[in-house]
């Protein structure tokens, strides 16, 4: 009797293998395909730039006291789900400094299509449909323009013009930012 328990045992040794083969071979093939999927995912993890920052755009001592807008790159790091670009021009904005301390900015995008707005003169211009904007931003009528230009928040700190640089979208009546 004692012969087929010897018979019986190596058979059940045999599946016990073939079982963590199984197992151990199933891990090992779902290793790959994970952490791929974890690399193809991490950017959705990590937290976006908060658009809440400023970006020095120019000196003060370049814009002289109630003058004619003048149009700034703004140039900060431009981050997307893979790639950092560091020193990159991301928009541009009109500033005039209309007292010793007080600057106005407005972004050049034309809040109608999204052309880009030109300075003339006393005011500014959208060669797209013809729209003309006075100097404070405020639209001037006849224009398809829903709105006026998009002011930006300025700040003057240590001789410098800092912009909460954003842009907004096209034909609403209300800016609403884009983030």
């Amino acid at each position: 009797m004692s012969e087929p328990n010897e018979t019986e045992s190596p058979e059940r040794r045999g599946l016990l293998k073939k079982l963590a083969a199984i197992f151990v071979g199933g891990i090992v093939s779902l290793a790959a395909p994970l952490s791929g999927l974890f690399v193809f995912f991490d950017p959705l993890r990590k937290k976006k730039r908060k658009t809440e920052e400023f970006i020095r755009v120019a000196s003060l001592d370049t814009l002289p006291v109630d003058s004619i807008p003048q149009r700034f790159s703004v140039v900060a790091d431009r981050v997307d789900a893979w790639n950092k670009y560091p020193n990159v021009p991301i928009g541009a904005v009109f500033l005039r400094r209309t007292t010793e301390t007080e600057v106005q900015a407005f972004n050049v995008v034309c809040p109608h299509l999204g052309c880009a707005i030109d300075q003339k003169g006393e005011h500014y211009f959208c060669p797209c449909h013809n729209s003309t904007f006075s100097l404070d931003g405020t639209v001037n009528d006849p224009s398809p323009s829903p709105r006026g230009m998009d002011a930006l928040q300025v700040e003057v700190r240590k001789g410098g013009v800092w912009v909460k640089f954003q842009n907004f979208r096209t034909g609403t009546e209300q800016p609403i930012p884009i983030s």
